[in-house]
């Protein structure tokens, strides 16, 4: 699946993160030397080639204007702080391109929530990412699933914090 450039810087400014093990999700994107920073070096060349300088900054600009990351003065360095929206927009670029497998026993994963109002904001994430994963919905709050994907929700329902509202199932027969 191709990604818009966005994406795609996006997925690979998390990636990077990772790679630092962890510790925060921080890089420098102004002038840096090769030595300093070569996993950055790497990628900054690798969208060097592919746009002009302009075209990099305008991504920056558009990515920052959106929300999606932020740019902090870091030890006499400008670098770019991946936000909390653009953590999900990760997520999501994550979901949707993930590949998705049939479940072998045949079985169907099956969800049914109330989340209180107060919490609407997490609620329709949550149907955003049940639909990335590839549930069909069958009632506003009870969604289905032919696919192995017990771990992406359980993931999900510990980052929204979503657990006391939530029965998950795994269901031999749906009949209708």
């Amino acid at each position: 699946m191709k990604l818009p450039i966005t994406e795609k810087f996006l997925l690979d400014v998390c990636d990077y993160a990772e790679k630092l093990d962890k510790t925060f999700t921080v890089f420098s994107y102004r002038k840096m030397k090769e030595y300093c920073y070569p996993s950055f070096y790497e990628l900054k060349n690798q969208y060097k080639k592919k746009q002009t300088k302009q075209q990099f900054i305008q991504l920056i600009y558009y990515l920052k204007k959106n929300g999606y990351i932020k740019i902090k003065n870091l030890e006499q360095n400008k670098g770019v702080v991946l936000t909390k929206k653009g953590a999900e927009k990760v997520l999501k670029i994550k979901l949707k391109t993930s590949e998705k497998k049939k479940r072998s026993d045949k079985k169907w994963q099956m969800i049914i929530f109330d989340i209180p109002e107060d919490k609407r904001y997490s609620r329709d994430l949550l149907r955003k990412n049940l639909y990335s994963l590839g549930y069909k919905m069958l009632q506003q709050s009870t969604w289905i699933c032919p696919y192995d994907v017990s771990k992406e929700t359980e993931f999900i329902l510990r980052k929204y914090s979503l657990d006391p509202y939530i029965k998950l199932f795994l269901i031999e027969e749906i009949a209708i």
